[in-house]
């Protein structure tokens, strides 16, 4: 009854947001839509703004700002052209921002009036956003209020592509079924609601499931808003394809089937159907068409046939024949079908896509048919190696984050340069767009934000003027000293090295007298102590600054990245103590490692943005019962830890530094640790790692069973926790730079 009466109210809800729809003749601008969200991001303050249709320019979108009547009229060809008019006015006349880790709108009763019209036109035909993995890492137990927070937000930043993959498990399920499947077939082939990601990408069968039929009708719900509202702002959304994947009980039910069998970090063998098969065609075909049937389309179609997995020869006839086959799939059922490629392929089996496989899989696809993802263009682009994918149609895309982690990074220089460089670089080929492509998002939000401001322009941004302009509308007025710390920043954590993400702190690795960790890497492009004056700068900023929302993340986030360098700091000196046979200082330097993780976990508990109850009180509200709560429970424990069973390579690849993970996961494996190596030490004994490795895994599996509860509110004031650490550690990090 429960959840009979949720849905009803969810479907209620849905008819109610068609309503109210008006458009004028020959355009795209839902004006309704856009209004509702001028009220949604001002409530106080929607009156001072009308909207108006302007069409595109040279098949770019344009927008338009005005004093019109008394009144700011912003006006473009669609939904998205007119929330950017609304962003860019809000920033450059109101001196305000909105973002993830802290939004500043504090405005006056009356808004200022520009005195000049102010036009902008886009470089870009599409400005694309997520990555498959962001739907996890980041997204899995998003409602429809966090959803609809970040669809106003994409309009605002001038997306129109993002990609669109909530409540495909229902077209999976739907299309199975006709073939014969039953339930419980299907029970070991769903994935949990936390490695949707890797199921849909053919990666694992069924980790964290079996999955409840009331979730997938949920997410199918929800995704049915998801779409209704980027629709009517103008967005065209990507969809899901068929890439092949199916269930294991695939290959009794269809034994003349062509199957391979691939594996994918450790995990059982997952069943892939080949292309070559006729019956890939027909599933394929009928996935499409339940798709449209249910979600609607706008011929958009993303599918990754060899996700981290290496085709079973090089041959180029194969591979031309496999992309054609995947795409007629999708043709079939879609005569208008585009497909969109996330390049990433190209560059982690680099060695295997060589320029004649590459040539050979694009081939086969019509260039008007087809858009490749140039997935980690800031930091290792393949459009320069591919002769910008030989003709295709392509976009340079920022990955920055991997595995959610925690930790401030980017290549600064990079994202404010390269986007327009390779706009104006006559080998650049086809290019039509940027994009956003984070494994995660929630973190660096001054990334994200030099990156879209690439949307509106098509010049190289200038850092030493940007900055000063970003820092000064986040924080709601101009500091000195907020501008130089951000200064210094740009030339420490914002100028990273090529790597998979930001420096991680050894913290969060499994126990180790090794600086790193297979996924826990600890090097850093800058020195730590060229850190310092930043954290003096913010902290003397701080009673200026201190009721800004954004700067009090920053000030934490600063706080707690000093904190965990002196933590790396301190491992490696009990590393040393411990080769020494010096008991003395391995006690010494253990027990003040164990202090920092305290004062960060109490440090961080005071921003929303990192606690640990926030992840699993959401996953726990998915859940329609005892049962279902305790699965989504385990599935968001496991992402974080684990990642898979106790024997997991992928163990600590999602890790987080999050208040309550922080005191009751890493602090307590690292004093288990402690409190194995120390009597080994003080009887002359070696301490054997795979002993310590094969106990530790055991009880991080117990962890993830647990289900004790956690804040999800933050506590403290971030201002006062982050003196209260300058002056705690401040000279000792400085001494420490000296010894």
């Amino acid at each position: 009854m429960k959840k009979e009466l949720f849905l009803i109210t969810f479907l209620a809800i849905f008819i109610s947001s068609y309503s109210g729809y008006t458009q004028e003749a020959g355009s795209s601008l839902n004006k309704s839509a856009v209004r509702s969200l001028i009220k949604r991001i001002l409530p106080s303050h929607s009156h001072f703004f009308d909207v108006a249709f302007i069409p595109q320019e040279n098949g770019k979108d344009v927008f338009q700002i005005e004093t019109k009547n008394g009144q700011i009229l912003l006006s473009g060809p669609n939904g998205v052209s007119v929330a950017s008019a609304l962003n860019y006015y809000l920033k450059n006349f109101a001196g305000c921002d909105i973002g993830w880790n802290g939004t500043n709108l504090n405005l006056p009763p009356k808004l200022p009036l520009p005195k000049e019209k102010i036009h902008k036109q886009t470089p870009y035909t599409y400005r694309y956003n997520l990555n498959y993995c962001t739907f996890n890492y980041t997204m899995s137990w998003w409602d429809w209020d966090r959803w609809e927070w970040e669809i106003d937000w994409m309009a605002l930043n001038g997306i129109n592509m993002p990609l669109a993959l909530t409540g495909q498990n229902s077209i999976w399920d739907r299309v199975y079924k006709s073939l014969g499947f039953t339930d419980k077939d299907l029970a070991g082939f769903f994935s949990g609601p936390a490695y949707f990601n890797w199921f849909w990408m053919g990666n694992l069968d069924g980790w964290g499931g079996p999955l409840p039929q009331s979730f997938m009708e949920m997410h199918e719900a929800l995704q049915k808003r998801i779409l209704s509202r980027e629709r009517e702002l103008g967005m065209t959304p990507v969809l899901p394809a068929f890439t092949g994947h199916v269930p294991p009980s695939f290959k009794d039910r269809y034994p003349q089937a062509k199957l391979k069998k691939t594996s994918w970090q450790g995990f059982p063998d997952v069943y892939i159907l080949d292309p070559d098969d006729p019956m890939f065609l027909a599933i394929g075909k009928k996935f499409i068409g339940e798709e449209i049937k249910t979600f609607g389309t706008d011929h958009l179609y993303s599918a990754d046939t060899f996700n981290e997995n290496t085709p079973p020869t090089n041959d180029s006839t194969y591979l031309n024949d496999i992309s054609r086959k995947v795409y007629q799939s999708m043709a079939e059922a879609d005569s208008k079908a585009t497909w969109i490629m996330q390049g990433w392929m190209f560059s982690y089996s680099a060695k295997f896509w060589q320029p004649t496989q590459i040539k050979a899989l694009l081939n086969g696809i019509p260039n008007d048919r087809m858009i490749i993802l140039d997935l980690y263009s800031e930091s290792k682009p393949v459009w320069n190696r591919t002769e910008a994918y030989y003709g295709k149609p392509w976009i340079w895309c920022m990955l920055h984050n991997f595995g959610g982690n925690i930790s401030m990074y980017g290549r600064m220089n990079n994202v404010a340069n390269d986007p327009a460089n390779a706009l104006h670089d006559p080998k650049s080929g086809n290019l039509v767009g940027i994009g956003l492509t984070p494994e995660a998002i929630e973190q660096n939000p001054v990334m994200y934000e030099l990156m879209l401001e690439h949307v509106w322009r098509d010049k190289p941004i200038d850092l030493a003027t940007w900055l000063p302009d970003y820092s000064s509308r986040r924080y709601g007025k101009r500091n000195q000293n907020a501008i130089k710390a951000w200064e210094v920043l740009r030339n420490t954590v914002y100028n990273g090295a090529i790597t998979s993400g930001g420096p991680e702190s050894i913290i969060t690795g499994r126990p180790t007298f090794n600086k790193t960790t297979r996924w826990t890497n600890t090097k850093k492009a800058y020195h730590p102590k060229d850190l310092l004056p930043a954290w003096n700068l913010l902290i003397t900023a701080s009673p200026d600054l201190k009721n800004s929302d954004g700067f009090q993340y920053d000030l934490v986030d600063l706080t707690r990245q000093v904190l965990v360098n002196y933590a790396d700091t301190l491992q490696q000196r009990f590393a040393k103590a411990y080769k020494a046979k010096d008991v003395a200082n391995f006690k010494k330097y253990s027990n003040e490692f164990l202090m920092v993780i305290d004062d960060v976990d109490k440090l961080l508990s005071s921003r929303k943005d990192f606690l640990l109850g926030r992840w699993l009180n959401a996953a726990r509200k998915w859940g329609t019962s005892a049962e279902e709560k305790r699965l989504y429970e385990m599935n968001a424990r496991n992402q974080i830890t684990l990642w898979g069973d106790e024997n997991s390579v992928l163990n600590d690849y999602a890790c987080k530094q999050w208040a309550g993970l922080l005191h009751d996961f890493y602090k307590p494996r690292w004093k288990q640790f402690f409190e194995y190596v120390i009597p080994l030490m003080e009887n002359d004994k070696e301490v054997n790692l795979k002993v310590f490795e094969s106990k530790i895994k055991s009880w991080e599996w117990s962890w993830v069973q647990k289900t004790n509860s956690y804040n999800d509110m933050p506590s403290g004031d971030p201002v006062g926790f982050s003196k209260q650490m300058y002056r705690k550690y401040e000279k000792l990090i400085k001494q420490a730079d000296k010894d």
